[in-house]
């Protein structure tokens, strides 16, 4: 099985960056309480060790298995990495570009977002003036 992780091991990482991957194995764990599966079962699904899908949940997933773990919880892997799009109020088509473009601010890290939020805000104060 291949086990390309999401990032090279010896690569540095972000406070914000940990805590992203932090949370995805935490999604990944609850998804599969959710459904009532042991890591040991999970792990048995996938090919992997228990000590990887322990890992995996702990926060070094590894690209591999999170494409399989959302199959096999089956679970939209946008969930997975908490950016699932919000459902538009039975329109069809694409959703609209601004919320497109909110759904990937609200993807980002919430220091970004926050930077992000500061620059709409100037920029809505001079357009109403």
């Amino acid at each position: 099985m291949l086990a390309t992780p999401l990032l090279p091991p010896d690569a540095p990482m972000a406070v914000t960056d940990r805590a992203f991957y932090e949370q995805l194995g935490q999604r990944l764990a609850e998804r599969r309480k959710a459904r009532n599966i042991t890591q040991v079962e999970l792990a048995r699904i996938l090919g992997i060790a228990q000590q990887t899908m322990a890992h995996d949940e702990g926060g070094s997933v590894r690209i591999a298995t999170l494409a399989l773990a959302a199959k096999a919880l089956d679970t939209p892997i946008e969930d997975l990495i908490g950016s699932a799009a919000t459902k538009t109020t039975g329109k069809r088509g694409p959703a609209p570009k601004i919320q497109q473009q909110l759904e990937r601010v609200s993807a980002l890290p919430k220091v970004r977002q926050r930077v992000i939020s500061e620059v709409l805000d100037s920029m809505l104060a001079q357009a109403t003036r």
